[in-house]
């Protein structure tokens, strides 16, 4: 019974692709959204500017979602969107993604992390 028990239990892990979640480093650069966007999340709810490079960059991302969460990001880091619209097609877009870079620039050595 219990030989059973684990051939079950090894077959489900296996079928679904694994028992755990994505890992890797929770990031604003991560390449996963399950990752990403709670790293943007968090970054913002906690003002930390050096996750706005990142997040800037992904205003020019392919993925509406992934824009969305940038701005709204942003919006909570910098308490501006220099009128960025997420759901624009890139050339309406590409106005504001100056401003913000104009923004990263003036804001200088806070958006460099730290060194270790």
């Amino acid at each position: 019974m219990r030989v059973a028990f684990a051939i079950v239990v090894i077959a489900s892990c296996a079928g679904g692709g694994g028992c755990t979640e994505p890992t890797g480093p929770r990031t604003v650069a991560s390449t996963e959204m399950s990752v990403k966007v709670p790293a943007i999340v968090v970054a913002s709810d906690g003002k930390d500017f050096t996750a706005a490079p990142q997040m800037v960059k992904d205003l020019e991302s392919d993925d509406a979602a992934l824009r969305m969460y940038a701005i709204l990001g942003l919006h909570k880091l910098a308490g501006e969107d220099f009128g960025y619209v997420y759901y624009a097609d890139l050339e309406q877009r590409r106005p504001a993604i100056v401003k913000w870079r104009q923004w990263l620039q003036k804001q200088g050595a806070a958006t460099r992390p730290a060194k270790r």
